[in-house]
């Protein structure tokens, strides 16, 4: 499944990439993260709890970052294993355009699921993911516009 969106962001574009590359701020943003633990400049670890439909499940994951290209854009991908819920894994390539004193982001994202999750049906799991998704990019949005605004 894939996802498309852009998200305008009231901060210059060094801000948000600095953001992007905050654990701290990563945590916040992503809907139900428990932990989130930086091992390289490039790789984090992340426990993650989601509801989706009547399946609760904590995932135990891998994020990496890939396609470096600071401070316009990067990927984001992760895998996380769901015991028994199952698996999801996914990505976003997310590009930083300077507009002004803001900045345009724009995100593509794809997610697949396995395993229970998988069986929920297709279009529950795409919308959750869409919501997810979503949710991550305003978050994000409104976390770095309360930094910037002081």
């Amino acid at each position: 499944m894939d996802m498309t969106g852009e998200e305008r962001i009231a901060a210059p574009r060094d801000a948000v990439w600095a953001a992007l590359n905050d654990p701290e701020i990563l945590k916040q943003c992503i809907p139900g993260c428990q932990s989130l633990e930086k091992i390289s400049p490039t790789e984090l670890t992340a426990t993650v709890k989601l509801k989706i439909g009547p399946v609760s499940a904590s995932f135990n994951g891998e994020v990496k970052l890939s396609n470096i290209n600071a401070p316009e854009s990067y990927t984001i991908s992760g895998e996380g294993k769901g015991g028994i819920a199952g698996f999801a894994k996914g990505g976003a390539d997310v590009v930083l355009k300077e507009d002004g004193d803001e900045t345009i982001l724009q995100y593509e994202a794809k997610a697949q699921v396995g395993g229970k999750i998988a069986q929920l049906g297709s279009r529950l799991v795409d919308s959750s993911a869409k919501k997810l998704a979503q949710q991550f990019f305003s978050d994000f949005t409104a976390a770095i516009n309360g930094q910037s605004g002081g």
